[in-house]
């Protein structure tokens, strides 16, 4: 069984439209957030000071966006590849494309 709470009334949205809401937000949750979180460790993360968190979620929005620009299926498999080959990492962030 699943329970939810909206503020939307009956009227306006049926089980279908709820559906869909709670899988977009799930689609969500689990792509971006739970790479994030997952293989990046960000609630791991000790940084609490100033801009430090905010500028940290950018760098790892930034590594997601790598890995998903340059075909990887999997952030865990393309983080311990790069983390072996640091050359590689290196090599993507000073070649212009």
């Amino acid at each position: 069984m699943v329970l939810g709470i909206t503020s939307l009334p009956h009227e306006r949205v049926g089980a279908k439209a709820l559906l869909g809401l709670t899988r977009g937000h799930w689609g969500i949750e689990n792509g971006l957030h739970g790479v994030r979180d997952g293989t990046l460790r960000e609630d791991a993360s000790r940084i609490r000071k100033g801009a430090a968190t905010q500028t940290m979620a950018v760098l790892r929005n930034i590594v997601v966006f790598l890995f998903h620009r340059l075909g990887h299926k999997s952030a865990a498999a393309a983080t311990r590849h790069y983390v072996c080959h640091p050359e590689k990492s290196l090599e993507i962030l000073s070649t212009p494309k």
